[in-house]
């Protein structure tokens, strides 16, 4: 009888993952699944190294840390390289390392295997393929239960507003955090897109009336890079038109083999920066003779109809000309400030013309699967660019932190041995 009853836990604890193990396994090396080995490795920022990223990520022996009750564990097998991390590196525009624990591992996109369950895990098994997203919240106030999660006080960007993300060989995350791997994408491809995408798609669709549909001109800014690329390809699925715009002629083909009707490039034009003072006229006459002139080329694009939606994220250099060529009754909707946060406008062509300023943070659960229900029905490519080993995670983002990096989306392996690996059958 005692020997069953050993045996019946064992069982359990094979289901749930929490069979015991050897302390820690090196990269690549995969246990036994289900077994959760007491340490991992993984890339871990310090405040005494804060800097360049090649500086400010170290590898480092961390504890595995087991899933509470609402929780999952992965294993990772591959990750996707965004800003985020640009940023945690040297602290800007504050530091994210935690008071208390005094470490911050980065890392908000990610494939993997769920290793171990907590006991109120119902959707999730031990040994399900899936991909995160990097929405977290407690789950415990009216807008996380009927409302808009997104507008919850609890809510953070797992990896960069936590301190523990996926550049690890574990990462424990909340159980509505997982959605389902795209059985055709290798581990790389399907780590690498879920951020820009789900952002892209709340941008686009998230806040009505103002909400994307066919035959609506969408004029995206930076539209070769992670998140442009993707509101590129939904403009395409759903049937409207995205102009977009890039900063060097060599993007202009990747642009429009995504769907574009057009595309133009910035450095052709001279309406960036701060909005002049309006008091000094002539100053301010030549500022909107210049917005002018790109407003004319869109027209050649959208046959004298300015675009429905602006969709930002340069922020300081553009955000000017974005309320000024946004159609009255349009939106401009911002995720980002890449080239500075002192936004200006000239307040008259809002409130005369009526026109929306919108913000725009990620994406809940359900427009996040949503996103990715247009990516397991090949409606959106991944649109990875280059995949880089375990060891080149911090060259990575320094590559990006230069603008040096190909157009589209980077990734990592982690406990994926080699690219093209799509299922847990491929590590065996």
């Amino acid at each position: 009888k005692y020997s069953l009853q050993i045996s019946a836990i064992k069982i359990k604890n094979k289901t749930r993952g929490f069979m015991s193990a050897k302390r820690i396994y090196e990269i690549g090396e995969i246990p036994e699944i289900g077994d959760v080995p007491e340490e991992m490795y993984a890339w871990v920022i310090r405040e005494d190294r804060l800097g360049v990223p090649e500086k400010a990520m170290q590898i480092e022996k961390m504890p595995v840390q087991k899933p509470g009750q609402d929780e999952v564990l992965v294993m990772v097998m591959a990750v996707g390289i965004n800003y985020n991390n640009v940023w945690a590196s040297q602290g800007i525009p504050i530091s994210v390392i935690g008071k208390d624990t005094g470490y911050h591992i980065g890392g908000s996109d990610a494939s993997g295997i769920v290793w171990a369950v907590g006991d109120n895990v119902k959707r999730w098994k031990v040994g399900d393929e899936v991909i995160i997203h990097c929405n977290r919240d407690d789950g415990d106030d009216e807008e996380c239960n009927g409302g808009e999660p997104m507008y919850s006080k609890s809510q953070r960007i797992w990896g960069y507003e936590t301190n523990d993300g996926s550049f690890a060989q574990f990462t424990t995350v909340q159980s509505r955090q997982l959605l389902k791997k795209p059985g055709h994408l290798s581990w790389e491809e399907s780590g690498c897109y879920t951020l820009t995408l789900a952002t892209a798609y709340r941008m686009l669709f998230g806040h009505p009336p103002h909400a994307l549909k066919p035959g609506m001109n969408v004029l995206i800014w930076g539209a070769s890079g992670g998140i442009g690329s993707m509101a590129v390809q939904i403009c395409k699925a759903v049937g409207a038109n995205a102009i977009g715009i890039i900063s060097d002629d060599e993007k202009i083909p990747f642009v429009k083999n995504l769907g574009a009707v057009g595309v133009l490039n910035r450095k052709n034009y001279d309406c960036f920066g701060q909005l002049p003072d309006v008091s000094k006229q002539e100053e301010y006459r030549d500022f909107i003779k210049k917005c002018r002139a790109l407003g004319k080329d869109i027209w050649e694009i959208t046959g004298k109809k300015d675009v429905d939606i602006v969709f930002e994220h340069p922020g300081e250099s553009t955000f000017p000309v974005s309320t000024y060529l946004v159609k009255t009754g349009g939106m401009v909707v911002i995720c980002a400030g890449t080239s500075g946060y002192n936004l200006t406008m000239d307040a008259r062509y809002i409130w005369m013309r009526q026109k929306r300023i919108q913000g725009s943070h990620f994406a809940n659960l359900y427009q996040a699967n949503q996103a990715n229900d247009m990516m397991i029905h090949k409606l959106i490519n991944p649109l990875m660019s280059e995949c880089f080993n375990w060891s080149e995670i911090p060259s990575a983002h320094t590559k990006m932190m230069e603008n040096k990096h190909l157009p589209g989306n980077m990734a990592a392996l982690v406990q994926a041995k080699k690219t093209g690996m799509k299922t847990l059958n491929d590590l065996k």
